[in-house]
């Protein structure tokens, strides 16, 4: 049964973070594909980027498969959905794995042909992964808005936060607010601790852009927002 409170999760947040992991997996495939045969310095930035995706996108769905589905699936009459969502979410793991295939050897070598399985690795999870964020967030946030409570929905973005290290804290600020409006911005920092908010402003917005002309120098645009 639902909990009964007219306050209801704030559940666009969700949809901002999914706009990180639609830009990077659009990105990725480029940036292996602009390296150098032979350029395994330049290689090894972009893998250890690739590792950084892979492991928040991991997280990102381990928090859902532990704690959002279970509570939909106790609550909802629709269960083929939740099980729609873990298939997905099963379909993703499978094009990691095989992203995982490819990476540590194109990594070492920075191997033209290698190079090209990992893109094409990456442009198939890609297009698993949208047909997920899309289907989540037409059908899966309407029904968490409905049967989660704020707590619990709150719940959800600690445990994503806690897997963040501490020393990547103001790098995943920077991802989020790059895809984020104004107003976006001044939700998620309302949220974080005045120290945080002081070290954004004083350090982060630049140490964010830094990183951002590093990875992305060797594309059009490659600035950060």
């Amino acid at each position: 049964m639902s909990p009964r409170t007219s306050e209801r999760p704030h559940t666009h947040e969700m949809v901002v973070v999914h706009r990180v992991f639609r830009r990077e997996s659009a990105l990725l495939p480029r940036l292996v594909r602009a390296v150098p045969a032979g350029a395994t310095d330049r290689a090894a930035v972009v893998a250890d980027h690739l590792a950084e995706y892979m492991t928040g996108l991991h997280h990102h769905h381990t928090v859902e498969d532990e704690t959002l589905w279970p509570l939909l699936r106790a609550r909802t009459a629709d269960q083929e959905l939740v099980a729609r969502m873990e298939e997905q979410h099963g379909r993703i793991d499978a094009s990691l794995a095989a992203i995982t295939e490819h990476a540590p050897g194109w990594r070492r070598t920075a191997d033209r042909a290698v190079a090209q399985d990992l893109a094409a690795a990456l442009d198939e999870h890609r297009a698993a992964l949208l047909e997920h964020l899309d289907d989540e967030e037409r059908l899966v946030l309407p029904l968490v808005a409905e049967h989660l409570t704020v707590a619990e929905w709150d719940t959800l973005g600690r445990r994503g936060m806690e897997t963040v290290p501490k020393n990547k804290l103001m790098l995943a600020l920077g991802a989020l607010f790059e895809e984020a409006t104004p107003q976006e911005q001044e939700f998620f920092l309302s949220k974080a601790p005045l120290v945080g908010r002081l070290i954004w402003k004083a350090v982060g917005r630049r140490q964010y852009a830094a990183a951002c002309r590093s990875l992305r120098g060797p594309l059009d645009g490659g600035a950060a927002r």
